[in-house]
Formats: structure tokens, sequence, C-alpha cells
């Protein structure tokens, strides 16, 4: 029989695990790496959960570990060293079709730097303030506009069509 305690941890992390999942794999382009990011997150999460359990807002808490996780995995030696490669890609069940325009956006927001891209998955997935993105992000709310700035221009030059850039900051995705 479960605590009370591991029981509403439990309940949160099957409610978050599909958001965090997909914000992982937009972060890192990869579902094998998603899925090590949300292990990461979650983890972190039930060693802190008597703060997580306290906060107000428990997913954005949940979000911003996430992002914590993904940009620490970026500056340590292994995230250096170790090359992922794709032999045979997996599919991921999806509602609906990966389009063309889906496949490119990704592949630019790829050739992003790791804290640029975790800008905007911020800003224009979980369609966050700048505040709120720099808080996550625990930088200043002028970084968060600079990096925003600086990675919708890389996408600009990398994308032919502004139709895909559109797509992707219209708004969050359900």
């Amino acid at each position: 029989m479960l605590d009370p305690w591991e029981q509403a941890y439990l309940e949160f992390a099957g409610e978050r695990l599909p958001v965090l999942r997909r914000l992982a794999y937009v972060l890192c382009q990869d579902w094998h790496r998603a899925d090590d990011l949300v292990q990461g997150a979650l983890v972190q999460l039930y060693v802190h959960w008597e703060t997580v359990s306290a906060a107000t807002d428990r997913a954005a808490y949940a979000r911003t570990v996430l992002m914590r996780v993904f940009l620490n995995e970026k500056r340590t030696f292994w995230g250096k060293r170790v090359v992922l490669v794709d032999d045979v890609p997996d599919r991921e069940v999806t509602r609906e079709p990966d389009t063309a325009a889906s496949v490119t956006l990704r592949a630019a927001l790829a050739g992003l730097p790791a804290r640029q891209r975790a800008v905007l998955v911020l800003r224009f997935l979980s369609d966050l303030s700048v505040e709120q993105t720099a808080e996550a992000l625990e930088c200043s709310t002028g970084t968060v506009k600079s990096q925003t700035s600086k990675a919708l221009a890389a996408l600009r030059r990398a994308l032919p069509d502004p139709e895909h850039i559109d797509r992707f900051t219209s708004g969050p995705r359900s």
C-alpha cells in the first residue's frame, strides 16, 4: 500500500508525463533521449516532492526541472562525447501524421543552440510569458528576449517558407 505522499507523486507524474515527453522531444529531437530527459526530471521531482507538492504551479515546476535537466545534459562531458545516430527511425504514434512542414521545422529547431531551443519551446510551445521563461531558465528577461530574437532569426534563415515559423509561434499544441 502506498502512502499518500507517494500516491500524490504518482498521480502527478502520470498526469504530466505526456506533456513532459512531448516538450523533451521538441528539445532534443530524439524519442529515446526525450525519455531519458523525462526520467531525469521525474527523479528530481520525486527527490524534491515535498517542495514540489507545496508549489503553487506544479506543472511549471516540472517544466522548469525538465529544462534544467536538458540544459545540464548539454553542459556535461557525456553530452559532448556521445553522438547518437538514427539508423532506423522509430515511428511515434501520433494523432495526426507528421507533415513535411513539421519535419522541416524540427530539423531547423535541432540546429539551434540548446538555450535558444529551450527559450522557444517555453515561450511558444508551453505558452509562457517572458518573465515565466526567465524564471524557468534562471536568467534575466533581457536574456530571454535576446535569445528569442536570435533563435527566430536563425529559424527564418533556415526555413524557406515563413509559414513554418508562424506554425510554431502561433501558440501551444494540445
